[in-house]
């Protein structure tokens, strides 16, 4: 699995021990729902999902913040299941409210797009959010993505609730005119 590094935080592999640090933010009620699951409700179901959904993910990433250690957040990349595996993969992420409104997730975000774009060689990235989450809604259109339209009735949730998905991509062409325009300007300020 690729570690990838930014200014501020180091994306690499989950481990058990982060699981403090997960449960931390995860049992927040701000933080799950908004993202498409439940708070976790003890430590131990914060283990089993890092063992049965991270542990083993190559592209499952904790976002460590490089000062201190400390795991802030999640960021991920799945088969985009509403296109089909061979067409591109969703970016999903969440985050502590600790860390909220530092720009730790686009930080994140466009770390893990120059991955897949450059060395994953995809042509497709997706990101998808419930209307009432405006927080990822600013970290997905900081990023580049376009708006795509409404998925309505889209996402069940463990309790019952139904929301609606916005959908977001970004193609290989608008990653090459935003993402490598980016890099060209940050080498001739160097």
């Amino acid at each position: 699995m690729a570690v990838l590094e930014t200014e501020r935080l180091k994306l690499r592999p989950w481990t058990r021990r982060d699981a403090c640090d997960f449960y931390d933010y995860a049992r927040r009620p701000e933080v799950g729902p908004a993202a498409g699951w439940m708070p976790h409700k003890s430590i131990d179901e914060t283990i089993r999902i890092i063992e049965d959904c991270f542990l083993y993910n190559q592209f499952a990433w904790a976002m460590e913040l490089r000062t201190t250690g400390k795991v802030v957040g999640g960021i991920n990349l799945r088969n985009d299941s509403k296109r089909g595996e061979y067409l591109g993969y969703t970016l999903g992420f969440s985050m502590s409210p600790d860390y909220w409104g530092q720009g730790l997730m686009p930080e994140a975000g466009a770390a893990v797009i120059r991955h897949a774009f450059d060395n994953m060689h995809i042509h497709l990235l997706s990101v998808f959010h419930y209307p009432h989450n405006i927080r990822s809604k600013r970290v997905i259109e900081k990023l580049g993505f376009k708006y795509e339209g409404r998925l309505r009735n889209a996402a069940k949730l463990d309790d019952g609730s139904i929301f609606d998905e916005l959908c977001y991509s970004m193609i290989r062409s608008e990653y090459n005119a935003l993402y490598k325009h980016q890099s060209q300007e940050g080498r001739g300020h160097g």
